[in-house]
């Protein structure tokens, strides 16, 4: 009898393409452009969490147990910080005074996975006097998570961390002000989630589904191969109204947007540009 082949990165790679295959076909995730590293941390953790021994182990436990899909598809633990300071000092600085040019205001959180990030910016558009004739559309591909962010709840321990940032973002009251909460969790006010709109959406396959002022998409693009960048790059693009602003990520670009030159760069720091055609 041969012996078993030794475990390669080939044959890994083989594994991990058989997996994505399986959720495309049984899901419809498609995850077969994402970039490779990425994928396979996502991959590896997910195996430690479902204790499963082999990536052909993990396909079979997504495949038959939908809550184990759920956590694949969940985002790893956000971190006390999702932006710095410096993003939304810049970003009262810049794009505010263009969102106070318009009758109504439309903002697209693409990617929304992280709760502070997300009522952060409802704070700073109620500071600017800006939140009553806005609406934030908020949206992933991962129902869990678009209910973990809509519940807005969030460790007390973090809230030194969160006031520090609050206070250094150009804050203009207290960042307490905006929460209740007692024991280990607070809940961010539910009024800060009145103008917000939750809603699954893939940018990797779904199209554009409005039209908006400004859109934030961080550190969402960089998981993605070349090709699944410029194809959701479209789909920025085709949402964005002109003279709007896209945000991305720190480690993120506007190549290889294949729209590249109908932008004007408003900060290249935080990654802020402004739809010029």
């Amino acid at each position: 009898m041969s012996r078993p082949r030794k475990y390669t990165p080939e044959l890994e790679n083989i594994e991990i393409q058989l997996l994505l295959e399986g959720i495309a076909r049984h899901y419809g995730f498609e995850f077969q452009d994402y970039a490779t590293a990425p994928m396979r941390r996502r991959v590896w953790q997910s195996m430690r969490r479902e204790k499963v021994r082999t990536i052909s182990g993990l396909q079979e436990k997504l495949l038959h147990d939908y809550p184990a899909m759920e956590r694949f598809l969940s985002a790893p633990p956000e971190s006390a910080l999702p932006c710095g300071p410096a993003f939304y000092v810049t970003f009262r600085k810049e794009v505010v005074p263009l969102l106070r040019t318009y009758p109504f205001v439309r903002i697209w959180h693409a990617g929304c996975r992280s709760a502070p990030e997300l009522y952060t910016l409802a704070i700073l558009l109620r500071e600017e006097g800006l939140y009553e004739k806005s609406t934030i559309y908020a949206t992933d591909v991962n129902e869990q998570t678009l209910k973990r962010v809509s519940d807005g709840i969030f460790p007390l321990a973090t809230v030194p961390a969160y006031s520090a940032l609050y206070e250094k973002s150009g804050g203009r009251a207290s960042f307490t002000d905006y929460f209740s909460g007692g024991g280990r969790f607070g809940v961010f006010d539910q009024d800060l989630k009145r103008n917000i709109v939750f809603a699954q959406h893939n940018l990797a396959t779904d199209s554009s589904f409005n039209e908006f002022n400004t859109i934030l998409c961080r550190n969402v693009l960089s998981a993605y191969s070349d090709n699944l960048q410029a194809r959701a790059h479209k789909v920025l693009y085709e949402s964005l109204g002109l003279f709007g602003v896209l945000g991305l990520g720190p480690k993120e670009s506007i190549h290889p947007s294949p729209k590249e030159s109908c932008y004007a760069e408003l900060d290249s720091t935080h990654r802020l540009y402004r739809k010029i055609r």
